[in-house]
């Protein structure tokens, strides 16, 4: 089974975490279309039908993934080699 990024997952799990503490602050109420189509993503992308088991499925390859690689700077410009023409 192919798994997303690890930073697009846990981008997905982070909204979907905040969506969700934020129905549940508010009260009772059916979760926002929002909140919805981040669980069925979710579900999807984890091979699971039931948000709980892919959000506990997210955690767990989040938790196994490498750490993301640490973006280096570009190089300032400055003064570049002469191409070399092909003989």
């Amino acid at each position: 089974m192919l798994r997303p990024h690890p930073a697009v997952l846990r981008r997905l799990v982070d909204e979907y975490e905040a969506l969700a503490a934020a129905e549940t602050a508010r009260g009772p109420a059916e979760l926002n279309p929002r909140a919805r189509d981040l669980a069925y993503t979710l579900c999807v992308s984890t091979g699971t039908r039931d948000v709980r088991r892919a959000l506990e499925a997210a955690h767990r390859w989040l938790a196994a993934a490498p750490a993301p690689a640490r973006e280096t700077a570009v190089p300032a410009a400055g003064p570049r080699m002469p191409a070399t023409e092909p003989a």
